[in-house]
């Protein structure tokens, strides 16, 4: 999906935020549709405890290199370099089977790394919010800045409406929901549903805009790039 971004071949996409800011001269940022929080982010996990200094030095499956995720393992250990991008599904089992020395886990795993017998090293999320007091950027659901101002008011107004739907009839799951979760356990897709949608995620707010922003600078400072305007 973030391929097709970069080609300019969708008009709306989900993409986490740092596949966004790369493509933002193209696409604007919706106010509904995106998942912020705290107490969200990302895990770095083992299958025994790993020492923060030795972290340097480990082999790190990461699940794509344009992924909040990733640039928050940065974040904490700017020096970890040796970092393997996987499907964030197959990312337990890898540690599990010594491919690599640590994972980033992200989704339905933040549920079931424990039940595997793995092993939380740091929470990324936590360190973000310790760091910088903000909520954490996770993903936006993007859209091209080439349409219309009515048909991207008509796209985001939508987007909310579908949020405000499905939160009127929780915590009844629909069919999509069951037939494509990658964990089918229905208690850990409500945990899932419940930590990642949000206030947040019917509209993003000052409190949320400000959260992108600095994620944004901190992006910019990384990457040498310019400043634009995210939001549609």
């Amino acid at each position: 999906m973030n391929n097709w971004a970069n080609e300019g071949r969708l008009d709306i996409s989900k993409l986490s935020f740092p596949a966004f800011f790369n493509n933002a001269e193209q696409y604007a940022c919706l106010s509904a549709g995106s998942a912020l929080g705290k107490g969200v982010g990302p895990l770095l996990i083992a299958k025994t405890m790993v020492s923060v200094p030795d972290v340097a030095h480990c082999k790190i499956a990461i699940p794509g290199e344009n992924t909040t995720a990733n640039f928050l393992l940065n974040f904490a250990f700017p020096t970890a370099q040796n970092r393997i991008p996987m499907l964030f599904s197959s990312i337990e089992d890898a540690v599990l089977k010594g491919e690599v020395d640590l994972g980033v886990i992200i989704h339905e795993n933040r549920f079931t790394y424990h039940q595997k017998g793995l092993v939380k090293v740091l929470d990324l999320g936590e360190y973000w919010e310790t760091k910088t007091e903000k909520a954490i950027p996770l993903g936006c659901i993007a859209i091209k800045r080439s349409l219309s101002q009515d048909v991207i008011q008509k796209v985001d107004a939508l987007i909310k409406a579908s949020l405000q739907y499905s939160y009127t009839h929780y915590p009844t799951l629909s069919p999509y929901i069951t037939e494509h979760a990658q964990e089918m356990d229905e208690a850990v897709m409500r945990q899932h549903i419940e930590l990642y949608v949000n206030e947040f995620s019917l509209e993003l707010g000052e409190t949320g805009k400000e959260a992108i922003e600095q994620f944004y600078q901190l992006y910019q400072q990384q990457k040498g790039t310019k400043s634009i305007d995210l939001f549609a």
